[in-house]
């Protein structure tokens, strides 16, 4: 990068929807690029790229706007922490149901959140967090400010942005503003958990427990080195007596150990953990089906990995032991092989792993195509994360 370039780096935190449209507006008048961040816990995920001309905090914009509890509603700024969101909520006996890891100082903001479409147990129940958006304001490189969903006030025809802003990591423009569905926060919480050692036997039970009239919260499978396990977590004043009723189907499935666990919170932070690696680990999300979900156990156990499953999904997040790059990168091609054609997305892992290979797998050239005729309807110029995503978007 030449001088004039470094010397025109800056860092910049604005407070407002406005704001953050007007320093992408400047930026891209002078052709630079901007790397939009927020707690920063996700900061690793896709490709290695250069550093940006402009570094865009959302941490600026930290307002819990409005929270309407009658309606569970409520409407955030970009950068305002799950965790305080989550308090907040709690006060009022309801939960934005949404449990990614949130980084060990719980730093994980909403804005972030919805950029990468993180998740974690609660999407068995409450599905994707795409569906939990139900409005959204967004900062444009042309210096104008989108909104969707609720009181909106400028559109961009033809498009959900609640949908398409999730998961786009930023690369289309900058989520200022989330409005959000909430619902009732469980008093109680109970899990049937049913250890068992063979992969396709912990497949079955789960896929047998997730077609019966229950409503867990939440649908588990663990699994490293021979050792695993089925996790069904239920809510509300029955939550015991509903996971008693998901052990007998357990049980019959294959796996007689199951036992019921009240005290479940480590159960399930354990699980949220496993979705994450750090000091130079690799995590790997298959983005498969539940009839892939014991090739999938058994792909992670011929690595000697760990894996979370959503059972009733198919997602599984596996998290290699620790190597040196050149062995990790052996890992992960051979797992992809494995696990085909289910996408393997390398999330956490170093940066010399991930400028070895494409972090995105091969996604198809339609696809590619299509995300390139977006990518140009909103940020023609690449201002924002330029390359960070599939195919270099």
């Amino acid at each position: 990068m030449s001088s004039s370039r470094q010397a025109s780096r800056e860092r910049v935190k604005p407070t407002s929807p406005q704001e953050t449209a007007e320093a992408l507006q400047a930026a891209a008048a002078d052709g630079r690029s901007v790397r939009v961040i927020g707690g920063t816990t996700k900061s690793g995920w896709g490709n290695v790229v250069p550093r940006a001309d402009v570094e865009l905090s959302t941490t600026g914009m930290t307002k819990i706007v409005e929270h309407n509890v009658g309606d569970l509603t409520a409407v955030l700024q970009a950068g305002v922490s799950l965790a305080r969101a989550q308090e907040t909520f709690a006060a009022a006996g309801q939960m934005l149901s949404v449990d990614p890891p949130y980084g060990a100082k719980k730093a994980a903001t909403i804005g972030g959140t919805v950029a990468t479409a993180d998740s974690g147990p609660y999407r068995h129940r409450f599905h994707a967090l795409r569906d939990l958006v139900i409005g959204v304001t967004i900062a444009l490189p042309d210096g104008s400010v989108a909104r969707a969903g609720g009181k909106v006030i400028k559109n961009v025809a033809g498009y959900d942005l609640a949908k398409l802003m999730t998961g786009a990591f930023g690369t289309l423009g900058v989520i200022c503003q989330v409005s959000v569905r909430l619902h009732p926060r469980p008093g109680l919480t109970a899990t049937a958990h049913a250890p068992g050692e063979d992969p396709a036997t912990l497949a079955a039970a789960a896929a047998a427990l997730a077609v019966r009239p229950l409503e867990p919260l939440a649908l588990d499978v663990d699994y490293k080195r021979g050792s695993g396990a089925v996790l069904a977590r239920f809510g509300g004043v029955t939550a015991a007596q509903q996971a008693a009723g998901a052990l007998e189907i357990l049980r019959a499935a294959g796996l007689p150990d199951a036992t019921l666990v009240e005290d479940d919170e480590p159960l399930w932070r354990r699980q949220r953990k496993g979705q994450r690696a750090a000091g130079g680990g690799t995590v790997i999300r298959i983005a498969g089906t539940p009839r892939r979900l014991a090739a999938a156990l058994q792909a992670a156990d011929a690595l000697g990995a760990r894996a979370v499953a959503r059972g009733a999904i198919g997602t599984v997040w596996i998290k290699l032991p620790a190597a040196d790059s050149a062995e990790q990168i052996a890992a992960i091609e051979e797992l992809r092989a494995r696990v085909a054609p289910s996408p393997a997305t390398v999330l956490d892992a170093p940066d010399s792993v991930r400028e070895a290979l494409d972090p995105w797998g091969a996604p198809g050239p339609a696809t590619i195509a299509l995300m390139r005729r977006v990518k140009e309807r909103f940020d023609p110029g690449a201002t924002c994360n330029p390359g960070i995503f599939m195919d270099g978007i």
